[in-house]
């Protein structure tokens, strides 16, 4: 049952908001009672914390499955944005937002984690790229994988890029490209072109 609340949770928020969505809207469209979701969690604090705990494992799961195909580095990046934009559900009502707003605790925590495991990925991503001839090789490798890290939060603020005028999927498609075009070679530049033609 805890998982069936999480995944349940988990469209809920994505869909309409972290603020926005009740514990009985839950219930009800778990076809359950309150009663039922406060066995498993306490408040719906709790529950926020554990279901952005679930997105982020499932992602990372995702990801870690994607970095095992050992595909060339622009296409991973390319495979990573489709897996993030399938669980994001390209995000109608900005999630990130409402989490930083109503639970910064939780974005805090969220926000520390992502980096870690971002960083570790972005910088084997860089390596293998320069080590292939994609990338550049004069590239500094940790002030890159920050940069990307940053814009990747920052192309999520709604103050700067309002939903209504940028929808997630292209911003994502948007920063993707510029970042690789900052350190493709020749070569890394004809892949990008590639995986452009293909969205």
């Amino acid at each position: 049952m805890r998982a069936k609340i999480l995944e349940k949770s988990n469209n809920l928020f994505l869909n309409l908001g972290f603020k926005s969505v009740t514990m009985d809207e839950i219930a009800s469209s778990l076809g359950v009672s309150k009663k039922t979701i406060y066995k498993y969690f306490e408040n719906k604090t709790q529950l926020v914390a554990a279901v952005t705990e679930y997105i982020f494992d499932t992602i990372c799961n995702g990801i870690d499955g994607i970095c095992a195909l050992e595909m060339n580095p622009i296409d991973e990046l390319f495979s990573i944005k489709r897996l993030i934009m399938e669980h994001l559900k390209d995000e109608k009502s900005s999630p990130q937002y409402q989490l930083q707003k109503y639970y910064p605790k939780i974005y805090a925590s969220l926000k520390l984690k992502q980096f870690q495991v971002m960083q570790g990925c972005v910088i084997d991503n860089l390596k293998k790229g320069m080590a292939t001839g994609l990338y550049r090789s004069d590239i500094d490798v940790q002030f890159i994988s920050r940069i990307y890290f940053n814009g990747m939060l920052g192309i999520k603020d709604k103050d700067l890029f309002p939903l209504n005028a940028y929808a997630v999927h292209t911003l994502m498609n948007y920063y993707l490209e510029y970042h690789l075009r900052a350190i493709s070679t020749e070569k890394g530049l004809q892949q990008l072109e590639n995986q452009l033609r293909l969205k």
